[in-house]
This record gives C-alpha cells, structure tokens and sequence, in this order.
C-alpha cells in the first residue's frame, strides 16, 4: 500500500470511531437533560401543589371569618329590631 493509502485509511478509522464516540457521548448526554426535565417537571408539579393548597387554606380561613362576621351582623340586625 501506498503512503497516501495508509494515510487516508488512517484518516477515516479517526473520523469513524471519533463519530462513533460522538453520537454514544451525545445519546448519552439527552437521555440525562430528559431524566432532569422529569425530575424537574416533578418537583414543579409538587412546588405548585403546595402553593395551592396555601391558597386553598388562606380561601377556607377568609371564608370562615367572612361566615363569622355575617353571623355577628346578622345578630346585631336581629337585636335592633
């Protein structure tokens, strides 16, 4: 074989297996951002969950003061009448 041959058979091994190992880093590296955007998707998920629930229970105590407060006016109509 020629010095060109070896040359360029030598060139494209080095540019097959540098491929290969690109594409197996890159397969790699998305299946890893995938598993964290699920993981991330989750504690958003649950981060939101709670603040609703917040929400939920500041609405159940306003509403309970607001239930307190019609009570006790509707008692002073009552006693004025």
């Amino acid at each position: 074989m020629s010095l060109a041959s070896k040359t360029v058979f030598t060139l494209s091994c080095v540019a097959t297996v540098s491929t290969i190992a690109y594409v197996h880093y890159k397969q790699q590296f998305d299946q890893e951002q995938l598993r964290l955007g699920v993981i991330r998707d989750k504690e958003n998920q649950d981060r939101r969950k709670r603040e609703n629930l917040h929400i939920l229970n500041k609405q159940q105590a306003l509403a309970e003061e607001l239930r307190r407060s019609e009570a006790e006016k509707d008692k002073l109509t009552n006693l004025a009448l």
